[in-house]
């Protein structure tokens, strides 16, 4: 067993043993002298795990220095980032893998693009196999005070959990860097 499996376990029968003691317990004022100790030690619990509790729900957000943009990794070990789109904020995932800029359906529709309007002439190999995908030119991407116009992009025709930005989009940056869990994107 690992030290935190070993913790958990010794706070679960800290906790749990006066909770059952309360259940069967006839006394109302052990019963509540019980439950704040439960209360009282839950609220420790949480106090000394806040980092990673926290860390588990709030993104962590890029920082802007100039040209320089830096975007700690999230919790789910990957970087994500969001981009203006024709003034709209849409989340991306960075994924040097992909060769494009690559919007979800949803997404595409979001930043005023028409789906009857959309050629799915190119093909786009990807872990789930081949998929469809329509070449667009975006007004404006906007990332911090960076921006850039008529930029390509492709859209989807598959289904996508979060759009990708790519290396058509990641080339255009000087230098691309990671260094554990910071990528760092200068201009």
């Amino acid at each position: 067993m690992e030290t935190e499996q070993i913790i958990a376990l010794i706070l679960l029968i800290i906790v749990g043993l006066p909770l059952l003691a309360s259940m069967f317990s006839s006394s109302t004022q052990l019963r509540n002298a019980l439950l704040w100790v439960v209360i009282f030690l839950g609220g420790i619990g949480i106090a000394n795990n806040w980092t990673s509790i926290h860390s588990s729900f709030v993104q962590p957000q890029a920082s802007f220095i100039g040209d320089r943009i830096e975007v700690p990794k999230g919790p789910d070990n990957h970087f994500h980032l969001t981009l203006m789109i024709n003034s709209v904020p849409v989340d991306f995932l960075v994924d040097t893998g992909a060769s494009q800029m690559v919007l979800t359906q949803d997404d595409a529709a979001r930043v005023g693009l028409d789906a009857d309007e959309l050629s799915y002439i190119g093909i786009a190999y990807t872990a789930n196999g081949e998929v469809a995908t329509a070449p667009v030119r975006l007004d404006t991407v906007d990332l911090g005070d960076i921006r850039d116009r008529r930029v390509r992009a492709s859209v989807n025709s598959g289904d996508m959990d979060k759009s990708l930005l790519g290396m058509s989009y990641l080339s255009r940056f000087e230098s691309i860097e990671i260094r554990q869990n910071l990528l760092i994107l200068n201009r």
